[in-house]
């Protein structure tokens, strides 16, 4: 897709960073509602996270150019990558050993609970307003990157489909190939985008503006994925 519709290095690398990265968090909740296995789906989010973590790099320096790899090894990006990756899952970790041993922290932790959908709707909303500017003087790219991520959604959605059907899968499985194909984890590559050096800025707007075209890609799977392209028995 990136040779048929040729963008800016810059672009490439937003687009790159967000497709190449499947989703480990609102992948789940759009599996149990697509009547998916949202319990592989959960079972599989760590392997996924780790094994992007790894492979990113290498990815990156097989389609951009040996740079990239560099790049993605500096100070800056595993700065990043130690505090807004690594410090919260570690943090994840305490709080689960907190929650196991005390149930007065159970309790406080169960409350906390409403808080990641309000919270990422906000960091959605702060990213974008602090990239008016960049989005402004981006439209045609823009454009051209909304025909590339619509492209991908269906592909991804088929390509769950053929797998389920290859592998002789049940239909939850299939679906679930198809929602974890078709989400991207573009929370976890934006803090990558974000320490990239000024000309490379371009990039964080793309990575915000998957995320946006996939919201709505993954609400239209709902319907589309469990009712038209891979019916069959649903979830008790």
């Amino acid at each position: 897709m990136m040779a048929l519709l040729p963008v800016s290095p810059v672009v490439q690398a937003g687009v790159l960073l967000v497709l190449l990265a499947p989703c480990t968090d609102w992948f789940i909740s759009f599996t149990q509602l697509g009547k998916g296995d949202a319990g592989r789906a959960v079972a599989a989010a760590p392997l996924l996270l780790l094994t992007q973590l790894l492979v990113l790099p290498v990815y990156l320096g097989l389609f951009l150019g040996a740079e990239w790899l560099q790049a993605a090894i500096s100070t800056d990006l595993l700065g990043a990558f130690a505090g807004l990756i690594l410090a919260p899952l570690a943090l994840a970790w305490v709080t689960e050993r907190l929650a196991e041993r005390s149930p007065k922290a159970r309790r406080w932790i169960q409350g906390l609970g409403v808080l990641p959908t309000p919270l990422l709707a906000l960091v959605v909303f702060v990213v974008a307003v602090s990239q008016v500017n960049t989005v402004a003087g981006l439209s045609a790219v823009m454009l051209q990157v909304l025909l590339i991520f619509i492209a991908y959604l269906v592909f991804a959605a088929f390509l769950g489909k053929a797998l389920g059907g290859a592998f002789q899968l049940p239909a939850r499985s299939a679906r679930t190939l198809a929602f974890s194909f078709g989400t991207r984890n573009s929370f976890v590559v934006l803090p990558i985008a974000l320490a990239l050096p000024e000309p490379w800025q371009a990039a964080v707007v793309v990575v915000v503006f998957q995320s946006l075209v996939e919201l709505f890609g993954t609400v239209a799977y709902l319907k589309w994925v469990p009712g038209k392209l891979i019916p069959g028995p649903s979830p008790p």
